[in-house]
């Protein structure tokens, strides 16, 4: 299942709207440390799970597609391409189901992480969980399920806290 990247039906109408979109809305890492450093160090953690990094990437991207996150999609389609992601793959990435240019292994990591970015309506049916078990080890698995989950949760807080993207 490929899902589009959601997009809004309302845009900003003047630049004065549009500036404000770019704002910080609230710094939640500030207003709230120990929530925020609890994440990091979950991301640390689960980063240190030992799927392979073109994988992890991948998986980041596509769940920041499907999520719709400005400064996730820069910081980790950056990662990928420092990492050696070809420019083709990240192009074709919300299409991958279309493509011959992702292996079954990532075919099925992608296919488990839009079933769970997309939780809500597709309750993360068994058939792209076994399809996952096929790849991967059941401590791949959990591995990364983790990733999905932490990404997910990076994207909401990007999101609400209108994180601005660094300077190109």
């Amino acid at each position: 299942m490929t899902a589009a990247t959601p997009t809004t039906d309302t845009a900003p109408t003047t630049n004065g709207e549009a500036a404000a979109a770019a704002e910080p809305r609230i710094a939640l890492g500030t207003l709230f440390p120990e929530g925020y450093r609890a994440m990091v160090a979950l991301d640390r953690e689960v980063g240190r799970a030992g799927l392979e990094e073109s994988l992890v990437n991948l998986v980041k991207q596509r769940a920041s597609q499907i999520n719709g996150c400005a400064y996730c999609l820069d910081m980790h389609g950056k990662d990928a391409r420092a990492a050696g992601e070809s420019q083709q793959r990240l192009d074709v990435l919300p299409a991958w189901d279309e493509v011959t240019l992702f292996t079954p292994r990532e075919r099925a990591a992608l296919a488990l992480t839009e079933s769970i970015t997309l939780v809500a309506d597709t309750h993360v049916p068994d058939e792209a969980v076994d399809a996952a078990r096929t790849h991967f080890s059941e401590e791949e698995l959990a591995q990364l399920v983790f990733h999905v989950v932490t990404i997910n949760a990076w994207n909401r807080i990007a999101i609400t806290a209108r994180m601005p993207l660094p300077p190109a």
